[in-house]
């Protein structure tokens, strides 16, 4: 790719219980210009918001966004560009969500992409209906891209994917986190990325061109949060538990079980009513309000989903450390090369580990304090996202 400024297109999706949220704290949203909605979208400061696109705007190029399957977003669009579109339900209306089970609304959290091919192994891919596929396409053919970044193998799949490469030929990249289901053809994509080794080595395996690139941190998130919170949580955990997250359950209801653990996410529906992580139950947290319950939190837990098998990669790495937090991290063979553990991050092997390590730190305020800022140092020289829009280009470049 030339050096020259490029005109990049990013996309993404949200998964309905964000989408529900975040149209109901603002009412009217729905009607606002396309314009306001993505204002609101990103201001929100969930999942990766705008931080692709304005880190790769800051290098000189023109980026956008486009969320997939937001339906008023997209009805807004389309009126705005004289296209008739069938006006979408109310936020919050049932015919206004996916027809997705919740493991799958959970899973497919914009920094989780690579959970999204999941869903389809199970025959539960909810493509873009005719009219969503034809607006995408029209979006695309007004920014005339030099280069996709599909986030959402998910509900842009190979065959979409084929019609937008057709559009102009854009250098077209895919990101995701877990080796997808097999008898796909991915050649359509000149790039594949993702945290995971793993996948990298089985998409090179099936001929694809694949590299590293890791999840990050925006900086610029702190210039935007409110104070810190005045209310300080001993221990955390801010994230999903389910059956995809065993290993993190068992974790977690032992720490629950000697300490005041306080759990914000999604998924507690899913654990038996005798779980002891019901009365830990703080609610769900979305952007900005997750990045305060981590700011609050003077030990934060990390649990990477079972199928991340032996490497560390997951986003909560970098959130929490990115905004001050002291992170407790489950080991990973490879957390050193991200991490230095006992220096910029704490890292547990077992669950008496764990609680050992909660003991020792919420015990030596100054060894916890001096982790924190290490790790928060480490995630802003080498974990952000303006390192790695540049590491994608300069795999394209």
């Amino acid at each position: 790719m030339s050096r020259d400024a490029v005109r990049i297109l990013i996309l993404n999706a949200d998964y309905p219980r964000f989408l529900a949220w975040l149209y109901r704290r603002r009412p009217g949203l729905e009607s606002d210009p396309y314009a306001a909605q993505m204002a609101a979208r990103n201001a929100s400061l969930f999942g990766v918001a705008d931080f692709y696109s304005r880190n790769f705007a800051t290098l000189g190029h023109v980026a956008a966004d486009i969320h997939v399957n937001n339906p008023w977003m997209r009805a807004a669009w389309a009126r705005e560009h004289g296209l008739a579109v069938a006006e979408p339900a109310a936020p919050g209306a049932p015919a206004a969500r996916d027809a997705v089970p919740g493991w799958v609304q959970r899973a497919v959290a914009p920094f989780k992409p690579m959970l999204r091919p999941l869903a389809r192994k199970v025959g539960l891919s909810p493509r873009l209906d005719e009219e969503a596929e034809k607006i995408l396409l029209a979006q695309i053919e007004e920014f005339k891209p030099d280069l996709v970044l599909n986030q959402d193998l998910f509900h842009v799949d190979t065959r979409l994917a084929r019609r937008i490469k057709g559009i102009g030929r854009p250098i077209l990249i895919g990101q995701v986190g877990i080796s997808p289901s097999r008898g796909e053809d991915w050649s359509v994509y000149d790039l594949m990325i993702s945290q995971m080794g793993a996948v990298v080595d089985f998409f090179r395996a099936h001929g694809t061109r694949a590299e590293v690139v890791h999840l990050a941190f925006e900086p610029a998130i702190l210039d935007v949060l409110p104070p810190p919170p005045s209310q300080n949580f001993d221990v955390t955990f801010v994230g999903a538990v389910s059956a995809d997250h065993q290993l993190r359950v068992a974790q977690l209801e032992a720490v629950a079980r000697r300490y005041d653990l306080k759990l914000f996410g999604s998924g507690l529906h899913t654990l038996p009513a005798s779980s002891p992580l019901h009365r830990c139950y703080q609610g769900e947290v979305w952007g900005m309000e997750m990045y305060q319950a981590l700011r609050a939190s003077r030990v934060t837990l990390n649990s990477h989903i079972d199928m991340a098998g032996r490497e560390a990669g997951n986003a909560r790495l970098f959130e929490a450390t990115g905004v001050g937090a002291f992170l407790l991290t489950d080991f990973k063979d490879n957390l050193h090369t991200l991490f230095s553990p006992e220096t910029e991050v704490a890292a547990w092997r077992t669950v008496e580990d764990c609680m050992a390590m909660i003991d020792r730190y919420l015990a030596d305020d100054a060894a916890r304090l001096s982790i924190a800022k290490a790790g928060q140092a480490r995630t802003f020289a080498a974990h952000t996202f303006r390192r790695r829009v540049e590491e994608i280009l300069a795999f394209v470049g």
